[in-house]
């Protein structure tokens, strides 16, 4: 049996962008498309939703108040160009949060995860061609008088340390005189995490996190205040974290 989705955005081009991603799943079909919170009432009342995908700031109603209005919602991934939502959206218990743009591997890792809330028996969804290009991907970086290759594979995490980043790596660390906002600009989103003025993170090298740290083989790192909405987002609200 397919999972039958509502979306919700009052951008057309966002709809159109989750329609897209969607429709490449042969698992999932589209129920419904609506520009407001209203009329998304009117269509639960008269179709079987399984998922919403649901943006936040809409017209009449946002999409936070209205999901507090369902008393048996569906399971819901909020889609948003706003971070700072993300805690309401983790007590409102929705399956993720996906802020925008939100590329096609992003929003599988959501499906998979609606899969494991959901427990159906069905193989989780894999992206294997995206998974390859990411290991191949890497950086320049000057260390010394050197140009040095470094697959993003290979990065634990990066730490700020004033005018230059230390980058550890799964052989050995790499100093460069480089800023964080410089080292960040050149990292794909959906694979690194800025947690912390001081710290981005390979999200693939998280072995356990808490509400005020990630650890990455036994180094507990620390989450910034300001960074928590865009960790807990980025890491899918993986469980309940103690002392969210």
């Amino acid at each position: 049996m397919k999972t039958r989705c509502l979306i919700v955005d009052d951008e057309p081009l966002a709809r159109e962008l989750i329609r897209a991603h969607v429709e490449k799943l042969e698992n999932f079909e589209i129920v419904d498309q609506c520009g407001d919170a209203m009329k998304a009432l009117n269509v639960l009342r008269e179709k079987q939703v399984d998922l919403i995908f649901m943006d936040i700031q809409m017209p009449q109603i946002t999409g936070i108040d209205f999901l507090k209005t369902l008393k048996h919602p569906p399971k819901v991934i909020i889609t948003t160009a706003y971070r700072e939502y993300a805690l309401e959206g983790f007590e409102l218990d929705v399956v993720d949060y996906l802020l925008k743009p939100i590329t096609f591997e992003r929003f599988l890792k959501s499906v998979n995860k609606y899969y494991q809330i959901t427990q159906d028996e069905v193989q989780l969804i894999t992206n294997s061609a995206a998974d390859r290009l990411k290991d191949e991907s890497f950086i320049y970086i000057k260390e010394n008088k050197k140009v040095v290759k470094i697959h993003l594979s290979e990065i634990r995490y990066i730490e700020g340390l004033s005018e230059y980043v230390q980058i550890y790596t799964e052989k050995r660390k790499i100093i460069t005189k480089t800023s964080m906002v410089q080292m960040e600009e050149k990292l794909p989103t959906d694979s690194f995490l800025r947690i912390h003025k001081s710290f981005i993170v390979s999200i693939g090298k998280i072995e356990a996190f808490t509400a005020n740290t990630i650890e990455i083989q036994g180094k507990e790192l620390p989450i910034g205040r300001s960074f928590k909405n865009g960790v807990l987002s980025a890491l899918n609200f993986a469980g309940s974290v103690a002392g969210v």
